[in-house]
């Protein structure tokens, strides 16, 4: 199949995070966002390297560990917490309607992790599929500032890279 002709630009992307609860999970869908979404540049294999010198000339790489990886994205803020309604604070904070959610470590896990899936339509530009990123395995942060309009920051962690991160 040939490349697509039409370059991606903000409106086609939606950003979705998750929990793992079995079955059904809570699901967010981040509405009402800048189109900024970005993430850490990645290397291949998503393992650092290092570049060894004999007296100050290359003579190897070496992939050494697994790389330290981060996404960013920001939001209108419209809420803060609700009881049901899945706004950003609660599903970073695992309060409100993301109380009861089940972290992607999984149910035992200490610490709230999260998917997040950021989709692109492709598919309405003749492509045979959307390209979606996957992030299984996120550790959140929302920061807020006040404006016109307020706005909330997203920042995650992405844990596991080489084993979490799915491209299609």
């Amino acid at each position: 199949m040939a490349l697509s002709a039409v370059p991606m630009i903000p409106r086609d992307a939606v950003i979705t995070i998750e929990d793992n609860t079995g079955g059904t999970p809570l699901k967010a869908t981040v509405t009402y966002e800048d189109g900024d979404f970005s993430f850490d540049p990645v290397e291949e294999g998503y393992m650092s390297t290092v570049i060894l010198k004999d007296r100050g000339m290359h003579y190897a790489i070496r992939k050494t560990e697994e790389q330290d990886l981060s996404f960013t994205f920001s939001a209108h803020a419209t809420d803060f917490s609700d009881a049901t309604e899945k706004t950003l604070w609660d599903v970073v904070m695992k309060t409100g309607a993301f109380a009861s959610g089940v972290s992607t470590f999984g149910s035992n896990a200490d610490a709230w992790t999260t998917k997040l899936t950021f989709t692109v339509e492709a598919t309405n530009y003749g492509l045979s599929a959307d390209h979606v990123v996957t992030f299984t395995k996120c550790r959140c942060s929302i920061s807020f500032a006040e404006g016109i309009p307020g706005k909330f920051t997203i920042k995650g962690m992405i844990f596991n890279p080489s084993s979490t991160i799915s491209v299609t």
